[in-house]
C-alpha cells in the first residue's frame, strides 16, 4: 500500500498515487496537530513533503511523516 507519487495541492491538501493505482485527495488540516506536526502549519514548510521510497509515504524534512494505511482511508478518489 506504498505510496509512488505525491503533488502539492492547496490549503494542505495533497493528491497521492498509490502502487496499486488508487489515486485522489487528502486534506490534512485537521490532524496537524502535536508537536512534530507544528511546523507543517507553515504552508510553506508543509509543501516541502516528499515520498521516502524506503518507508511508501510522505515525509517532511522535520521527520513528520503519516501511515500509508492512514492517508488511504482519508483518500478521497479523483480523476487526476
Amino acid at each position: 500500500m506504498d505510496i509512488i507519487d505525491a503533488r502539492y495541492v492547496a490549503n494542505y491538501t495533497v493528491w497521492l498515487r498509490f502502487e496499486d493505482g488508487a489515486a485522489g485527495e487528502v486534506a490534512l488540516a485537521t490532524v496537524l496537530i502535536g508537536p512534530l506536526f507544528e511546523a507543517l502549519q507553515d504552508q510553506n514548510y508543509f509543501k516541502r513533503f516528499f515520498v521516502n521510497p524506503d518507508t511508501g509515504t510522505i515525509e517532511w524534512p522535520n521527520g513528520a511523516d503519516f501511515a500509508p494505511e492512514f492517508l488511504r482511508q482519508k483518500l478521497h478518489v479523483t480523476a487526476r
